[in-house]
């Protein structure tokens, strides 16, 4: 069972998604939330597995309750829910620890996919910016080739190595020796840390 804790200032927006979540076999909404320093509190008090996060809120924001939190409980696991698409804003986030993001006007299945895989301990971002592709600036240009590049993108997108393969019509095991180059060129050992370094560097755009 999945300790979820809901933060968001609109209390109408609490509300619908406790109706989404509380049919779900494996998802206990423990508490709620409407700011950064309420968030604080509740999870000292009820030690959720996930905090699900919006950003913008009155005193304490997302951000700031987010790397707070996760400076205190390693244990508790951070999910943004927001409507904010500014790579900046999503490059502070992930920075501050959280594990995922997902768009406010994400369906239900693409929420519960990145509760999941947060609480498993994989990055998650959501279709709308894990898809919007954009060119590669130079860093990136200049440390990794084009399939490298292409490889990278597909792998924050969460596809599989056997999916990249199929996608790219290459061999699976090709593809995981780009991946480990790819971990090598730009010394990153995992792909939370991957995704940071795509969203910074504009390989894939919020």
């Amino acid at each position: 069972m999945i300790r979820l804790l809901l933060v968001d200032d609109h209390k109408i927006v609490r509300e619908a998604l406790c109706s989404v979540l509380e049919r779900e076999v494996d998802i206990a909404v423990v508490g709620q939330a409407g700011d950064g320093e309420t968030a604080l509190e509740l999870v000292a008090e009820l030690m959720p597995q996930l905090v699900l996060m919006d950003i913008a809120m009155p005193g304490m924001g997302g951000i700031e309750a987010t790397r707070q939190i996760l400076a205190k409980y390693s244990g508790v696991n951070v999910l943004a829910l927001s409507t904010y698409f500014d790579r900046r804003i999503v490059t502070q986030m992930l920075e501050a620890g959280a594990g995922g993001f997902v768009n406010k006007a994400a369906g239900r299945d693409e929420l519960l996919q990145g509760i999941h895989a947060v609480v498993e301990g994989k990055p998650y971002l959501c279709q709308e910016i894990a898809s919007m592709l954009v060119k590669p600036q130079g860093g990136a240009e200049t440390q990794l080739g084009r399939r490298e590049v292409e490889v990278l993108q597909l792998l924050v997108d969460g596809s599989t190595s056997a999916e990249i393969a199929d996608r790219l019509h290459i061999a699976t095991s090709t593809v995981e020796v780009h991946r480990r180059n790819i971990m090598r060129k730009l010394d990153l050992h995992s792909v939370a840390e991957l995704t940071k370094y795509a969203i910074r560097q504009g390989l894939i755009s919020a």
